[in-house]
């Protein structure tokens, strides 16, 4: 029977291998030693394996005939400073597309989700005899800025690689107790998009605004104009989010400026959701700029992350692997979240099912659990790791255990 147990030496590889992953951590789509470093090991496993999408690694584990199943595992850190005391704090930099130099930190846990996929891929390749089929182990690049599942696809991942019966993944969750897991059926992340609102005004100096089209004025007008959008226009149980990141204009403060620069980040939960949000927003924009006289301003797209829908009935199949493996008080029921991932891109590119669940990362009595993209994110080793390979060894098994487990 496949066991999700790791020995002594397979414990203390995978906290190993995670302190590297976490002291060098990389910039998304800039993920070359991760790579290299997951090439190696997946070479040493005697997995074949290519590149895909630049700084992306796929892994194909084949062991007769039988279903074929995706998991995915990130790889990208952020531009943050560690500060969280550890011995194996990162000390790396790295440079942003703009030139921009900064400190680089596993902030949101890609380090786990490596370490855990290859401890698990480590235990497939030790069980042949237990289990038919094959895996694709998708290491995949820039899940923070959501370019690396479509640069994978369009560089030919379902080409390249068997296509799966169904993808799965896991993230790394401060909210949850550590050795739990959280799963929701159906919508389960948002679709988000960023936007960049360019204002164009008439600069003029400030004791005559007279002379002037106030580009400051007209986005303090956009900004607040903005927030009646899910207020006002949206049914109160439609979930959405329209948040203002940024404005940024002038550089004196008796110098009327030229122009004026907004971010926008919008969730929504359906496609028909966002085309009304994102039309409101173009309305809203070019209205307050005719009403002030102002020239057409530009909205320009920066990143867009599909949104996440876990398959219900292979949902259930999932819970049950992990009910399984972990208890009944284990596997908690989630609700949807507003935050967003490009994994459900790598299932929907192909039109399979796909399932993604959160596991734990600090104790349940942990009075202030730092989050994601904090500068203190730090989860336990223990049972943080195990927990994650736990899950992905009981779920992959679920559909490829000798005997039938596999399809719904």
């Amino acid at each position: 029977m496949l066991s999700a147990t790791l020995t002594d030496s397979a414990l203390d590889r995978l906290h190993e291998t995670y302190k590297r992953l976490h002291r060098t951590p990389e910039l998304s789509m800039q993920e070359h030693r991760t790579a290299e470093f997951i090439e190696a090991r997946l070479t040493e496993l005697g997995i074949e394996h290519f590149r895909c999408g630049g700084t992306g690694v796929v892994g194909v584990l084949r062991n007769g005939d039988g279903p074929v199943v995706g998991f995915r595992a990130d790889t990208d850190g952020l531009p943050i400073q560690e500060d969280t005391g550890a011995d194996y704090a990162s000390t790396a930099t790295g440079t942003l597309k703009d030139g921009t130099d900064v400190p680089v930190m596993h902030g949101c846990g890609h380090d786990t989700h490596v370490a855990a996929a290859l401890a698990a891929a480590e235990l497939f390749t030790e069980q042949r005899g237990d289990w038919a089929g094959t895996i694709v182990w998708i290491f995949q690049p820039g899940e923070e800025t959501a370019e690396g599942a479509v640069a994978m696809v369009d560089d030919g991942l379902w080409d390249r690689a068997p296509k799966p019966q169904v993808v799965l993944g896991q993230h790394v969750f401060p909210a949850a107790p550590a050795g739990s897991i959280g799963l929701a059926s159906g919508p389960t992340m948002a679709l988000a998009d960023s936007l960049r609102i360019t204002l164009h005004g008439k600069q003029s100096h400030g004791s005559q605004p007279q002379d002037s089209i106030d580009p400051i004025v007209l986005g303090a007008h956009i900004v607040t104009r903005l927030q009646t959008i899910v207020s006002r226009e949206l049914p109160p149980q439609t979930p959405a989010v329209v948040t203002c990141g940024t404005f940024h204009a002038g550089l004196k403060e008796n110098i009327i400026p030229a122009s004026a620069e907004i971010t926008l980040n919008i969730r929504t939960l359906t496609p028909e959701v966002r085309e009304q949000v994102l039309a409101a927003i173009t309305r809203i924009v070019n209205a307050e700029a005719a009403a002030s006289a102002a020239p057409a301003p530009e909205i320009d797209e920066l990143t867009r992350f599909p949104r996440l829908y876990n398959d219900p009935e292979h949902t259930t199949l999932v819970r049950a692997a992990l009910v399984a493996e972990l208890g009944d008080a284990q596997v908690e029921t989630m609700p949807t979240a507003m935050g967003s991932e490009d994994f459900g891109h790598l299932a929907d590119s192909i039109g399979v099912p796909g399932v993604y669940w959160f596991f734990g990362a600090y104790p349940a009595d942990h009075p202030a659990p730092p989050v994601n993209h904090s500068p203190f994110f730090l989860p336990d080793l223990e049972p943080t790791l195990t927990t994650g390979v736990r899950a992905a060894v009981s779920t992959l098994g679920h559909y490829l255990s000798k005997g039938g487990r596999s399809t719904p």
